[in-house]
């Protein structure tokens, strides 16, 4: 049995869809169900006497000891978190509040949780945190890549909100010896997300006949990794991780936004043209740059591949045609998503 939070949300969801694939251990999902959270992407779990769902908020301690007395989980892997930029700039306090006070919380339930234990059940304990690699900064167009030991070098109110916590979980593991994993990653794409984030929000925007909004001059770099490729990495971690280490997770897809715009129109171009012939392309539009738009990121992923030997399986061009396809196929999926507080949060964030 693995408590999990955020298991309604992109990554969340995802792990669980895929730990069902590989497992049949039983998981008690928690999920606060905010605007991210949806569980219609994990209908195909319906009827699963194995998969719980919880509504409830991480930072309910009486809720979080109910479930961990109740259940008896042998690992808590923490997705639960506030992860948009943008969101986190019009509106900090949730990011602190979730991503900060949250996690200080749960620490707290697994610390009393963890204490309870016999010399069995904390030899086999985990606590997994599940970060970003947004809390090391920003790259120059020539540095390294980022390594785990890069110093902590946030720039937003989202990342500065992940940073805390991850130094939480650090000072939990070595003031109270809570057995902790942490996992810091790149960008991730594919099936189930929330169309706010560039990817999805380009197939969808573009489908629409809306404008494909594009920060800047566009050529902010990401390194991008597909979402399924991430849960095996946080399943590799948890099963063979050194207790108190940090992995980096990431793709070795280091792309401009620009040319992940421009691959999306491309393969929209060859599985759905326009009625009248033109490219997607043709909707791009430049807006203004975001406050603070870091330049570059790039995950290392040399040492989860070294000392777990875990390596992403897609390429770029094979995780982004496959997430493409997938949201052609799922239409219904995104316009369950799409109410009115979604379209106005668009509207909002990307006036030219």
């Amino acid at each position: 049995m693995i408590l999990l939070t955020g298991g309604a949300g992109f990554i969340g969801g995802n792990f669980v869809l895929d730990w069902f694939a590989y497992h049949d251990e039983p998981v008690i999902n928690l999920d606060k169900l905010t605007y991210a959270g949806n569980l219609d992407t994990l209908r195909s779990l319906g009827g699963n006497p194995k998969h719980i769902f919880v509504q409830g908020d991480i930072g309910d301690r009486a809720l979080v000891d109910e479930l961990l007395q109740e259940y008896q989980p042998r690992a808590i892997i923490n997705f639960a978190a506030e992860s948009h930029v943008d969101r986190s700039i019009h509106d900090p306090e949730d990011f602190i509040q979730t991503n900060v006070v949250g996690t200080f919380h749960l620490l707290e339930s697994a610390r009393a949780y963890f204490n309870g234990l016999n010399d069995e059940g904390k030899a086999a304990f985990r606590f997994l945190h599940v970060s970003t690699d947004e809390v090391y900064g920003t790259l120059a167009a020539d540095a390294p890549a980022f390594t785990e030991n890069h110093p902590y070098e946030p720039n937003s109110p989202y990342s500065a909100s992940k940073a805390a916590s991850d130094h939480l979980v650090r000072a939990y593991h070595h003031t109270y010896g809570l057995p902790v994993l942490t996992t810091n990653c790149s960008n991730n794409y594919g099936p189930y997300h929330f169309p706010e984030k560039l990817i999805p929000l380009m197939i969808v925007n573009a489908l629409a006949g809306k404008a494909l909004p594009v920060y800047g001059d566009g050529m902010q770099i990401r390194d991008w990794l597909y979402v399924k490729d991430h849960c095996s990495a946080i399943r590799r971690v948890l099963e063979a991780g050194k207790l108190g280490e940090t992995y980096n997770v990431g793709g070795w897809n280091e792309k401009p936004n620009i040319e992940i715009v421009k691959t999306i129109c491309k393969l929209l171009d060859a599985q759905r043209p326009r009625a009248d012939g033109k490219s997607y392309a043709e909707q791009i539009t430049y807006v203004t740059d975001r406050p603070g738009h870091d330049r570059r990121y790039a995950i290392d992923a040399r040492k989860i591949e070294r000392e777990l030997g875990w390596k992403p399986a897609e390429t770029f061009e094979t995780g982004i045609a496959k997430t493409v396809a997938w949201y052609l196929d799922n239409a219904e999926w995104v316009q369950n998503v799409q109410s009115g507080a979604y379209r106005e949060w668009v509207s909002k964030q990307y006036q030219a």
